[in-house]
């Protein structure tokens, strides 16, 4: 861990694909995956989660079952882009369920969002109601996604 990045060998490499895959997998079922004995896949995945590799366990949703197909990307432009306005904003976009997803950008605009609701009526509402009443936001440009081509949590 000279770099500060973890050594990983291709045996924790193989734990990490299969659990990704299958969270709830047993021990057992990762050990004969895996070709070791439980003992050192327990250990093996208790140091994982020990360095923050794996960062923990959740359930797999499927938006589209729950009513909410509709997915946009919205490019924001910030009026002020002092660290204080990129706090603010930070922490507000936290409170927006819709926004699935927010990244500050390098580019012509300040953050990349991906945003997912029940319809482009629903997403029109929570441009104008939520979003663009967001801190320091000055403008919005939006891209309607019409497929999922590829989706991963990683």
């Amino acid at each position: 861990m000279a770099d500060g990045l973890p050594h990983l060998d291709r045996y924790d490499s193989a734990i990490l694909r299969a659990l990704s895959e299958d969270g709830r997998m047993s021990v057992t079922e990762l050990a004969r995956r895996i070709g070791l004995t439980k003992t050192p896949i327990q250990a093996r995945v208790k140091r994982l989660e020990e360095i923050g590799v794996i960062a923990g366990y959740r359930a797999v949703l499927n938006p589209i079952r729950m009513g909410l197909a509709h997915v946009a990307f919205v490019e924001v432009r910030l009026s002020d882009t002092r660290e204080a306005a990129l706090q603010a904003f930070n922490k507000a976009v936290r409170g927006v369920p819709e926004i699935e997803e927010c990244h500050m950008m390098a580019a012509s605009f300040d953050y990349l969002m991906k945003v997912r609701t029940a319809d482009i009526n629903d997403f029109r509402r929570i441009l104008g109601e939520r979003i663009s009443s967001l801190p320091h936001v000055a403008s919005t440009s939006t891209f309607v996604a019409m497929e999922a081509v590829k989706e991963t949590g990683l």
